[in-house]
């Protein structure tokens, strides 16, 4: 499957800068197959080391972090002449190898003509313990989401549709194909963009296949917390995981503890949510107490709503069917609004943006609050359908008058009174 990340990896590989790089995400979100993929169509040879499945060669590291050492005793290892810049070197599962990743640092003061990608489906949880040495400003670093709407219609070969929406949403011209495009957005929730449920559906047509292989990747995640965190961790792990879906039905979506279990405080369960944010499973986003530039500084970190990385699974993880999405279903209209807005969380977040929410004394509240590329703060509300009235953005533009708004929603392309109206499969272009 072709990725965007492709083109990030072609930029660190040229870089005169480069660094040993770090490739953070998700369990199963395509980290070691982009990497190989890359290794091959770009270096003379590709040298794989998985650090879980060998103590062998998690023994190298061992005796010291010589650079030179570590190399000649990895090429032998391996079978393979490790050459200066033609050799991609890969450490997979490098948090189960505290002095492996720590090596990247002399690596990188020392050696940096090796070209090496580390990864790891926890390493975000690995690096918050304290036994672990982070090479701190010694490393690149990238994270990899699961496919976007635009990866999804490349995977089907559908790059033409991809092109013209883009088109379209350069120039704000509708659509002529947005029925289409639709149709296939709702496709996307359902499989999400994880590649092995990406896979699922085009080589079988069959949703069935695609929550079967859903299922086993959250099972993953779930033996991943028993692996990771002591029993009574992974109890409250599961409990926050799980009331995420309640979280997300409710009028107002910011997170509360006491959905999760009655009488619960911040102080139980915040080291919980942050498993789940390093182990990239959930997006937490913040609310801004002000419209201004930079927002980070305006942030409130006691108030927060909390998404799912991917849609497919959080459709599957708490048995949303397939048709419920796919066509309008009675009783499940309330929840659409909840699942767009996941959507366009995790679109906006897999594309570098940082979203927030705004919220005016709790009687008007903003979906998403960006800074554009511009230093912009653009507000972006968010609607399942077309009816696209909103009495709360309405508000933040005479608060804080942005050069123009977002309206993310059902209805096709068009700008008008300063709102840039953008269809919901076309969030990956913002």
């Amino acid at each position: 499957m072709e990725r965007k990340m492709f083109d990030r990896l072609v930029l660190w590989k040229n870089s005169d800068n480069r660094m040993p790089l770090v490739l953070y995400g998700a369990r199963q979100v395509g980290k070691t197959y982009t990497a190989l993929s890359f290794g091959k169509e770009f270096y003379k040879n590709t040298v794989y080391i998985n650090l879980e499945d060998s103590q062998e060669v998690a023994g190298i590291f061992e005796r010291d972090l010589d650079p030179e050492r570590i190399i000649k005793e990895l090429s032998a290892k391996s079978g393979q002449t490790i050459l200066e810049g033609d050799t991609l070197i890969i450490f997979d599962e490098i948090q189960a190898c505290e002095r492996a990743l720590t090596s990247l640092k002399y690596f990188c003061e020392n050696a940096p003509e090796y070209h090496m990608i580390a990864a790891g489906s926890l390493l975000g949880v690995a690096v918050n313990r304290e036994k672990y040495s982070f090479p701190v400003g010694k490393v690149d670093m990238l994270t990899l989401y699961p496919l976007d709407f635009e990866e999804f219609l490349w995977a089907l070969g559908k790059q033409d549709l991809a092109k013209i929406i883009r088109n379209s949403f350069e120039t704000s011209e509708p659509l002529s194909l947005h029925d289409t495009a639709m149709d296939l957005y709702r496709t996307y929730l359902v499989t999400g963009g994880m590649p092995r449920a990406v896979l699922e559906y085009i080589e079988k047509q069959d949703f069935n296949f695609v929550l079967a292989a859903q299922k086993n990747i959250n099972d993953a995640y779930i033996a991943d917390m028993a692996k990771y965190a002591t029993p009574v961790e992974t109890t409250k792990i599961m409990a926050a995981f799980n009331s995420i879906p309640a979280q997300l039905a409710k009028d107002n979506r910011k997170f509360q503890y006491k959905v999760i279990k009655s009488g619960a405080r911040a102080y139980e369960y915040e080291t919980s949510l942050e498993w789940l944010r390093a182990s990239g499973v959930i997006i937490k986003c913040h609310k801004v107490k002000e419209g201004h530039l930079p927002l980070t500084a305006y942030a409130d970190n006691s108030s927060f709503k909390v998404y799912m990385t991917d849609t497919g699974l959080l459709c599957s993880k708490f048995d949303i069917p397939a048709n419920a999405v796919l066509i309008d279903v009675p009783g499940f209209i309330g929840f659409k609004g909840a699942l767009a807005e996941n959507y366009v969380c995790s679109a906006l977040t897999g594309n570098g943006i940082k979203p927030f929410y705004w919220e005016s004394r709790g009687k008007a509240e903003v979906d998403f609050v960006i800074q554009d590329k511009d230093g912009n703060i653009v507000p972006v509300e968010v609607k399942s359908a077309e009816n696209v009235k909103s009495k709360s953005l309405v508000q933040f533009i005479k608060q804080y008058h942005p050069p123009y708004s977002i309206r993310i929603s059902a209805k096709n392309f068009g700008f008008e009174n300063s709102i840039k109206s953008v269809p919901l499969y076309a969030v990956f272009c913002i």
